[in-house]
């Protein structure tokens, strides 16, 4: 459905896959990745078949219903009334939520029944949190958690867990086809990017966008600082405490307290003092 499902920031270290499976995962082996024009367009499927697969998550013509009448009723309305109405009610289609859950204005919600979140998190306006998929767990946001405006959160049979304290600015995105983990009190500055999916393009003779996706997965530890518009690419480990330079590429791991800087990006100090 997001435009961001088709574009992918390239890894030329992107490995070829077979047509059936994905790469492996940090968490293990999944299948390749569907197409969403392929699902939206499926002339065996109906309409609303689609719709739930795609949106709701749950069959049946109940889960629908629940769906629609509180997001038409809840969404958007504004101001402080829209923060209560959100507040008691978008709970009801989420998997848990913990208590002081702020939902800005035009917080869209798909497969929410796999999306788990905390006491005391902001999701600000216009955010997307995506959880869709056929055997993911979900999206967890932990405790604590500041979600910036126009900020996506989107999963393609891909989990994302954002620990206690994680502060994401506004405008990013974290993309999983696997597993996406951003660690505790990980400060995430505007227009940054966390892309847990790649695409295969080792076959010359066929368009990228025909060729199997694939997915390694992202790990970024505790406490780390990512600049504004830094983008870490699929496969790479981030070690707790590094700090990421404004609008770097990361393509390889980067080690606990280092920091890192450029495109793509290099190790070009530490935090740690050395004696």
């Amino acid at each position: 459905m997001a435009g961001s499902d088709e574009t992918r920031t390239p890894n030329p270290d992107a490995r070829s896959a077979s047509p059936d499976r994905g790469s492996a995962s940090l968490s293990g082996e999944r299948p390749a990745i569907d197409k969403a024009q392929e699902q939206l367009f499926d002339s065996g499927t109906s309409s609303r078949a689609k719709y739930a697969d795609l949106v709701v998550g749950r069959p049946g013509l109940g889960a629908l219903l629940k769906y629609e009448l509180i997001v038409m009723f809840a969404q958007s309305w504004p101001g402080a009334l829209g923060l209560v109405i959100r507040k008691v009610l978008f709970p009801t289609l989420l998997g848990s939520c913990g208590r002081n859950v702020i939902f800005g204005q035009h917080v869209v919600l798909r497969h929410p029944h796999k999306i788990h979140i905390g006491s005391n998190v902001v999701i600000d306006d216009h955010c997307l949190i995506d959880a869709k998929g056929q055997t993911n767990r979900g999206i967890r946001i932990g405790d604590g958690v500041f979600i910036g405006r126009n900020t996506i959160l989107s999963c393609k049979n891909g989990d994302i867990e954002l620990a206690d304290g994680a502060n994401i600015g506004f405008n990013c995105e974290v993309f999983s086809a696997s597993r996406v983990t951003i660690g505790k009190r990980v400060l995430m500055a505007a227009y940054s990017y966390v892309i847990g999916g790649d695409h295969d393009f080792s076959d010359p003779s066929k368009p990228v966008l025909e060729q199997t996706r694939t997915s390694a997965g992202v790990a970024i530890g505790d406490g780390v600082w990512m600049g504004a518009g830094a983008k870490i690419l699929d496969g790479v480990t981030v070690g707790e405490g590094a700090v990421i330079g404004a609008g770097a590429v990361v393509r390889d791991a980067v080690p606990a307290s280092a920091i890192a800087v450029g495109i793509p990006a290099r190790v070009i100090g530490s935090r740690i003092a050395r004696t």
